[in-house]
């Protein structure tokens, strides 16, 4: 599925499609639900960069069971486990 944000709203908002992705993943974090990881890959960015910007922000990471497993995942995809 995609969803279309009108350059209006854009423009608007004064912000780029990057920082759009950006206040929707963490504004469904913080409402948990999207787990630390799915948010991150919805904004676009690395994991560690988007647990950064939720910091500058002062919103706590809730790491949970799921987070934990997928981080397991990707240390065993790449050779480091």
């Amino acid at each position: 599925m995609s969803v279309v944000v009108p350059d209006e709203i854009l423009t608007v908002t004064r912000m780029t499609e990057s920082e759009m992705r950006q206040e929707i993943a963490v504004m469904l974090f913080q409402r948990e639900k999207l787990t630390l990881a799915q948010a991150g890959r919805f904004a676009g960015m690395y994991r560690v960069a988007f647990q950064h910007l939720l910091a500058s922000r002062c919103i706590p990471v809730h790491y949970g069971v799921e987070d934990f497993e997928q981080d397991i995942q990707n240390l065993r995809e790449r050779g480091r486990l």
